[in-house]
């Protein structure tokens, strides 16, 4: 299998659909979450629903560049989540999160395995492929976070 398809699987696992590294993923922790819960606030802990903009952030971030658009995220905006006021605003961030990482990583199966190696944007950021094992590790980091979080609320 090729890299391209390794880190799609990989990314998929995460956000969509997997179960091997940390038993769940973004989608099954999240399918349960009312608005209600997704915006409670515990202590200085992000909320759920800041939690999954943030990861959707990037991962738009991300498709963009990877459809040929500039960087255009920057860090100091990625919690800058709307209001969440009801269920439809909540399902609302849930589909376009599902959306967009289903859409990562159908442009990154489409990539050949050479773009991994080639410069990300500016050379500061290293590497495609260091820029998706990144996405990957830190959805990871966040999921874990939501997790915990869910416990706290129920």
């Amino acid at each position: 299998m090729s890299t391209t398809l390794q880190l799609a699987k990989r990314f998929r696992e995460v956000i969509l659909d997997g179960k091997w590294i940390a038993n769940t993923n973004f989608k099954d922790q999240l399918s349960d979450i009312s608005w209600e819960q997704a915006t409670t606030k515990i202590g200085s802990l992000n909320t759920i629903a800041m939690l999954t903009f943030h990861i959707d952030y990037y991962i738009a971030g991300l498709i963009n560049v990877f459809e040929g658009g500039n960087l255009e995220i920057r860090d100091k905006y990625s919690f800058d989540l709307p209001p969440i006021e009801n269920e439809e605003h909540w399902e609302n961030l849930k589909n376009k999160f599902w959306n967009d990482a289903e859409r990562f990583a159908d442009l990154l199966e489409k990539m050949p395995d050479s773009k991994m190696n080639e410069g990300f944007v500016d050379e500061k950021y290293g590497t495609y492929l260091r820029n998706i094992d990144g996405m990957i590790e830190h959805a990871y980091y966040h999921l874990g976070q939501i997790s915990l979080i869910k416990k706290l609320i129920n």
